[in-house]
């Protein structure tokens, strides 16, 4: 009886650690935010409140920004803390040039219900682009991705999935085994987490045109994380270096950057 009762109290501890890890995890990676700040008629923009469901019957939510006579249609995959209502500047910019935007909040984010994780997410981008397919105004063939760090891992998976003319992504990193690395240098972390966010192997897989954006002086994703996904990356592939940090202001106060991304999806 003895032994049994120490069996149980095993098995009851190595569930509370394995619970305690996961949600440790988890709470490192995703930092939702429930809370619209703003919205994109705040920022003089016409736009559709758009409802749609993931293929796992999750409710989501975006804002369809669009353009009178599109050159293509972006789908934003942002990073991994607020939501939408925090993106409205870059989306503007995007478009600014010319192109419609689609940006859209991930399962737990904003308006969209759910709990996130990195199956779900992608999930959750794919049905933003089956939307997209299916919306009167959107040319199917002139689709293109804008992962911001965390959303460049999602960007990078449904470009394996869907087909898309370009990826851009700005302050990616190659896989969460390598940011564990980063964050906690000292202490294995990547041989126990259960999230990969494996960019660098998808990454040599997409065939479409490719721009990495990164700041040399980003302290969140460390520059040589941007070097190590171009490296691996398949052809056509360019590399766009620029300073500030990791914030989209990088992008926002950078008129060499703004001209980079407008050169890269125009051409």
């Amino acid at each position: 009886m003895k032994s049994i009762n120490t069996i149980v109290e095993i098995l009851v501890l190595t569930g509370i650690i394995y619970c305690s890890f996961r949600w440790f995890e988890w709470r490192h990676i995703f930092y939702p935010d429930k809370k619209i700040s703003d919205i994109p008629s705040d920022f003089g923009l016409k736009y559709d409140d758009i409802t749609f469901y993931s293929i796992d019957d999750k409710k989501l939510n975006g804002w369809f920004i669009p353009d009178d006579k599109p050159l293509a249609t972006i789908i934003y995959c942002h990073g991994n803390a607020g939501n939408i209502s925090h993106r409205i500047d870059i989306a503007k910019l995007l478009n600014s040039m010319g192109f419609n935007v689609f940006l859209f909040d991930y399962r737990g984010y904003g308006k969209s219900k759910g709990i996130p994780g990195e199956k779900g997410l992608y999930l959750d981008a794919e049905a933003a682009y089956d939307y997209l397919s299916m919306r009167d105004g959107v040319d199917k063939d002139r689709i293109i991705l804008y992962g911001e760090s965390l959303g460049g891992g999602v960007a990078y998976d449904l470009a394996l999935k869907r087909k898309v003319s370009a990826v851009i992504t700005f302050g990616a990193f190659a896989s969460i085994a390598d940011m564990a690395d980063v964050a906690f240098p000292k202490i294995p972390l990547k041989h126990f987490i259960t999230m990969k966010f494996d960019n660098i192997s998808k990454v040599k897989a997409i065939k479409c045109p490719k721009l990495i954006i990164h700041s040399a002086d980003d302290t969140t994703v460390p520059f040589d994380q941007a070097k190590k996904l171009f490296e691996s990356a398949s052809q056509p592939k360019e590399f766009f270096e620029t300073s500030g940090g990791h914030t989209n202001d990088v992008i926002l106060s950078n008129p060499q950057c703004v001209e980079k991304i407008k050169q890269f999806i125009t051409q």
